[in-house]
C-alpha cells in the first residue's frame, strides 16, 4: 500500500507546570502531547520530530514528508550540521528509530504554514 503523506511537527516549552509539549498533524488529525516535563524548545522540537517519525510508521506511510519550522533540528536530523552536545541523545534516538517503509524526507516550512504549530497555538488561545 503506497501512501504519500505530509506530517507536520512542532514542539514548544512552556513554564511549569506545562513544560514541554508537542504536536503532530497527519492526515487531517492532530496528535498533541502536553506535560512532557522540563526542557528547552530545542528538546521539544526533537521530541516532536521523533513522534512524527513514529506516527508515519504507525500509519503505514510509505512516502513520508516530515515538515517542521525548527531549521536547526531539521539540519541536524538531515546530517547537514553537527548536533550540539545537549541534543546528541535526541539525535541518537532518532537515528535508531524504525523508519517507515519507502522514502522519508525532513523539510523546513515557515511557522505560518506549520499545521502542528497552529494546533499548539490554538491550545493556548482557549
Amino acid at each position: 500500500m503506497a501512501q504519500r503523506m505530509k506530517l507536520f511537527f512542532d514542539g514548544g516549552s512552556r513554564p511549569s507546570p506545562i513544560g514541554m509539549e508537542l504536536a503532530v498533524v497527519a492526515g487531517g488529525r492532530s496528535y498533541v502531547q502536553r506535560g512532557l516535563g522540563p526542557g528547552t524548545s530545542m528538546d521539544a522540537e526533537w521530541l516532536a520530530l521523533i513522534e512524527a517519525m513514529q506516527q508515519a510508521r504507525a500509519l503505514g506511510v510509505t512516502d513520508a514528508v516530515l515538515l517542521g519550522d525548527a531549521a536547526a533540528v531539521i539540519a541536524q536530523a538531515n546530517g547537514l550540521v553537527r548536533c550540539p552536545p545537549s541534543c546528541l541523545g535526541h539525535f541518537q534516538r532518532f537515528q535508531q528509530l524504525a523508519r517507515p517503509e519507502g522514502r522519508t524526507r525532513i523539510r523546513y516550512v515557515k511557522r505560518s504554514q506549520n499545521l502542528a504549530g497552529i494546533a499548539l497555538a490554538a491550545l493556548h488561545a482557549r
